[in-house]
């Protein structure tokens, strides 16, 4: 934009220069001259698509829109759209002359005869019922309440509760109509050629007194007021046409266009260029017109405070920047200190010397006491009085009187600690501290002076700032680290409380008390008598700080070397990790330089909460009230692109989990300075929390599992704060057929069913081959009886009875016959063992009684005192056993009962049965004296019980548990699954199954 730049260079040089002066005071707060506006244009060089310029709205979502001689564009703030007929939809063709928003932002369209279109939904729609063959309307503008007012040939019209009504009766008006406005108590219409008319209760009053008949523009004003311009001046109504109130430089002008700011000040379109009237009545102008390119057209302020403007030339763009500056002297790019005091003066003291105030479009500078020749270091004052600390002449104290200030001096010679004051402070006691670079500090109190010096407590005597604490501690700065003065003693912080080396540069108390030190190694503040370096401070903070103060909204201002920053005080004394929020200013925002001045007390705040700065290039003020109410970005999701393929975002989204990338573009509307817009966003369904600040405006997730999600965006203001409203798209990753849920149960049942089948199958196998193996150790049983007893036991019988007729046949007195005896004996007592063994491998009469009935008659066999109770229990349904491991199970019974009547000693015993769905169960229990560990778990020499019972519970593929202790007993527990327990079991378990 090579006009903008051309204007700023030459704003700039006419300010250095001291050529323009101070604005007025209303200009201060909140307004200010035209020349001290940012300006842009936008032209067919910097991409305009347009043309000429004819009127300007915009809409509730943001967007600026520009109705111009090539048609109608819409504007975000960085891109310009021209909507062609052919590529808009409902978008007819025809001059677009010009445009309005209701109440409610949406878009109002006046074409060439016949059209009046409304925009809404991002569609346009024709909303005005005309014949085609006659002319459409000629005017329209916002009424009360955000109706909109329509004046075709004949009657005007009010659009409201979506349908027109007629505001005055036919013939009420007449003439054609170029200008409609309506007040609290009128409708007002201007003429081409019959001047004004009041429309009050339908009927139109002709107005007398205009300066011309042709009524150019109206604008509402406070009230039942009117501004009235016409080819012949501009008028004012306020019960009857007058001129007071307007500026004589325009009582004469032709009037073309009229608008108001929400600062109440009215903008003036004439032929001789723009004009601006303030609150106060005064007028400032703004640069006239290009030669050749004819007046302005349109006007027009957007949300965010920015005037727009549009004419021949294009679309022009006026806005108020935050830092309003001043000149300081002609003679110097450089001011010095500043004061702010409570009458709305605020001092400063060039860098060449001399001392001056300004309070809007006042100035005054002071050259009595050699002050004009002297540099003034610091200024300070209280009520009534201002003392400014020079290079050379001492400290100078100016009192007010009747409006006039008397000024008197204090110098080495009355008791100052040095002639040299560079830091003057005013406590609140009245008295006033100077510190010298080197002679210390001295108190001024009632005429009298106290000098402190090293000798009294300071750690050195180059002093470089003051300050004081709402608890009235006196803070002096010097070359050696911060002292603080209190009861009459000094107190010297350095490095072992937490300051850094090198001296400290300026120092401000906040309304909580903290003291904030600014020094060469970056931001500290002190609390707790103790000094905290500042946290999450940005980059640009890091370095030499050479002014700070605190305003009345929680954010400190400062000024480094290089740059002017805010931030949030809270943020800096909590344990942020990240850098804390800050907003950097620059010319761009109305600076004249982002250079600090070394001086003391360089930023300051006055009594309004307004913000001083002494810069390179001279002092500039910002309001940070002003600041806290800029407007927040409008955010907008532009497109959502899948795999490269843009998705329209009017119709629900919806895509297959097969596409792998998905991207969001959005923008926040902001037409301020749109480059300043930050943004963060968050996917729920995926993300935890909202993104980190970003400038870039897309997002792009990959690999989305499908569910339903939704993205969200929210957009800074140029201020940095996240106080806007967010924007939304939901949509939907469907999944593939795999990805179904009943895809994936039909899935997990097939599998289950796969599992459970080869267990099937396998528990078939292993069950088939535990009834071979039962059935091979059976045959071979009893193939061991048939052997035992055919064999060894019939011999053992044929020899006993060899032995036995032998013994007979011998004398009773025989010495042979009783050692036969005894060898008959012996025979007899391996053969019923044999028969004993026999029994055992072959099915006896335990095995054809139920195993509770068996296992009743062990103790009757083996011989147990009658005293001693024994029983058997079954609990659940009985189920046949599988014999061979009926017989195991028996045996097992009956190793475990022989144990304990043989040696436990026991007075109760007790066998339970327990069948039940998951296997069978053994339980043999005495009250006996128990099992020795070591033997429990070794075994006894030559016993073999409990290793057989083990070994045979092995065999089974059965759970074998022992539990003993020496006074409480012993129980054995048998556990047996049902698969391998039971007749025709056909459910397993997995346990047993890894076990084979």
């Amino acid at each position: 934009m090579s006009s903008s730049r051309i204007f700023r260079e030459a704003w700039l040089v006419l300010l250095l220069a001291g050529a323009l002066k101070p604005p007025s005071a209303a200009a201060l707060d909140p307004n200010r001259t035209i020349a001290q506006y940012v300006h842009d244009r936008w032209g067919a060089r910097e991409g305009f698509p347009g043309g000429a310029v004819n009127s300007i709205a915009q809409t509730s979502d943001g967007y600026l829109w520009i109705a111009s001689d090539n048609g109608l564009v819409r504007f975000d703030g960085l891109t310009f759209r021209l909507l062609e007929p052919g590529n808009t939809p409902s978008l007819p063709a025809g001059h677009v002359l010009e445009l309005i928003t209701d109440g409610e932002g949406v878009l109002w369209v006046r074409m060439e005869s016949p059209y009046l279109l409304r925009y809404r939904g991002g569609l346009f729609e024709q909303s005005f019922p005309l014949d085609l063959t006659q002319p459409g309307a000629t005017t329209m503008a916002k009424g009360m309440g955000g109706s909109v007012l329509v004046a075709p040939p004949g009657t005007p019209l009010r659009y409201s509760g979506e349908k027109f009504i007629p505001v005055a009766a036919q013939g009420a008006v007449g003439g054609l109509a170029i200008s409609i406005a309506e007040t609290q108590d009128a409708v007002w219409i201007g003429m081409r050629d019959s001047g004004l008319f009041a429309v009050r209760n339908g009927q139109g009053t002709a107005v007398a007194g205009l300066p011309d008949a042709k009524v150019n523009a109206l604008l509402r004003g406070h009230g039942r007021e009117l501004w009235i311009g016409t080819d012949s001046g501009l008028a004012r109504w306020d019960g009857e046409v007058t001129l007071r109130g307007v500026p004589a430089a325009l009582a004469h002008r032709q009037v073309l266009v009229l608008a108001g700011d929400r600062d109440s000040n009215v903008w003036c379109v004439t032929t001789g260029g723009l004009f601006r009237i303030d609150p106060a009545g005064a007028v400032s102008a703004g640069v006239p017109p290009h030669p050749g390119s004819g007046p302005l057209r349109a006007i027009f302020e957007d949300r965010e405070g920015n005037l727009w403007l549009g004419g021949p030339g294009g679309l022009e763009r006026y806005r108020a920047p935050p830092f309003l500056s001043y000149a300081v002297d002609g003679r110097s790019d450089d001011s010095g200190p500043l004061y702010a005091d409570a009458a709305g003066r605020t001092w400063f003291a060039p860098v060449t010397g001399g001392l001056a105030w300004l309070r809007g479009s006042e100035r005054r500078e002071f050259a009595d006491a050699g002050l004009s020749g002297d540099v003034v270091y610091s200024i300070t004052g209280g009520p009534g009085e201002v003392w400014a600390g020079r290079r050379l002449g001492g400290l100078t104290q100016l009192s007010e009187k009747d409006g006039e200030f008397h000024l008197r001096t204090y110098s080495a010679a009355d008791g100052l600690a040095s002639s040299s004051v560079y830091a003057v402070h005013r406590s609140r006691d009245g008295s006033v501290w100077a510190g010298t670079l080197n002679g210390g500090v001295s108190r001024v109190r009632n005429g009298r002076i106290t000098t402190y010096t090293t000798a009294s407590g300071l750690s050195s005597d180059a002093v470089t700032a003051i300050e004081e604490t709402p608890d009235g501690v006196i803070w002096v700065a010097t070359a050696g680290g911060l002292q603080a003065f209190a009861n009459g003693v000094w107190r010297g912080y350095g490095g072992p409380d937490g300051l850094p080396p090198g001296p400290v540069n300026c120092l401000t108390s906040d309304p909580d008390g903290v003291l904030w030190v600014g020094t060469s190694a970056g931001l500290f503040y002190f609390r707790a008598g103790q000094a905290r370096p500042a946290s999450g401070v940005p980059e640009t903070l890091r370095g030499k700080i050479l002014g700070i103060t605190a305003d009345t909204r929680g954010k400190l201002w400062i000024a480094t070397e290089m740059h002017l920053i805010s931030i949030a005080r809270a943020g800096l004394m909590g344990a942020a990790r990240n850098a804390v929020p800050a907003r950097e200013f620059g010319t761009g925002d109305g600076l004249v330089s982002t250079k600090g001045i070394r001086r003391h007390r360089t930023v300051t705040t006055d009594r309004s909460g307004r913000v001083w700065f002494s810069l390179h290039g001279g002092i500039s003020v910002v309001d940070p009230a002003r600041l806290a109410a800029l407007a927040p970005a409008l955010p907008h999701i532009g497109a959502v692109v899948v795999d490269g393929r843009a998705l329209d975002t009017a119709l629900p989204i919806r895509f297959s989990s097969d596409r792998r990338r998905v991207a969001f573009s959005f923008m926040g509307l902001s037409l301020a300075v749109p480059d300043r817009v930050r943004y963060r966003y968050r996917l729920d369904g995926y993300d935890r929390d909202w993104s980190t600040a970003t400038e870039t405006r897309e997002a792009g997730y990959t690999n989305l599992e499908p569910r339903a999600y939704r993205f969200r965006v929210m957009a800074s203001n140029t201020d940095g704060l996240w106080d806007g409203p967010e924007t939304a798209v939901a949509f939907e990753v469907l999944p593939q057929v795999w990805q179904n849920w009943w895809f994936r149960a039909l899935a997990i049942s097939l599998l289950g069913a796969s599992v459970f089948a080869a267990f099937r199958l396998r528990l078939s196998g292993v069950r088939a081959a535990m009834n071979l193996r039962l059935e091979e150790r059976l045959a071979e049983r009893t193939r061991i009886a048939q052997e035992l007893h055919d064999t060894l036991l019939q011999g053992f019988l044929s020899a006993s009875m060899h032995v036995h007729v032998a013994a007979d046949s011998l004398p009773d007195d025989s010495a042979a016959r009783p050692r036969l005896t005894r060898a008959l004996a012996l025979m007899q007592q391996v053969i019923d063992e044999g028969r004993n063994a026999v029994r055992g491998l072959r099915a006896t009469d335990h095995t054809t009684l139920p195993l509770e009935a068996a296992l009743s008659q062990i103790k009757q066999e083996m011989g147990a005192p009658q005293e001693l109770e024994y029983r058997v229990i079954v609990e659940g349904r009985q189920r046949p056993l599988h014999p061979m491991l009926r017989d195991e199970v028996y045996r097992i019974a009956r190793e475990a009962l022989t144990n304990a009547f043989r040696h436990s000693k026991a007075s109760h015993i007790e066998v339970e049965l327990n069948y039940a769905a998951a296997g069978f169960r053994l339980f043999v229990r005495d009250d006996g004296t128990g099992i020795d560990a070591k033997i429990l778990r070794t075994g006894l020499d030559g016993h073999w019980g409990l290793v057989g019972i083990r070994e045979r519970a092995d065999r089974i593929g059965a759970q074998l548990h022992v539990f003993s202790r020496p006074t409480a007993g012993t129980e054995i527990e048998l556990d047996v699954p049902s698969d391998v327990a039971f007749v025709g079991a056909r459910s397993g378990r997995w346990k047993w199954l890894r076990r084979r």
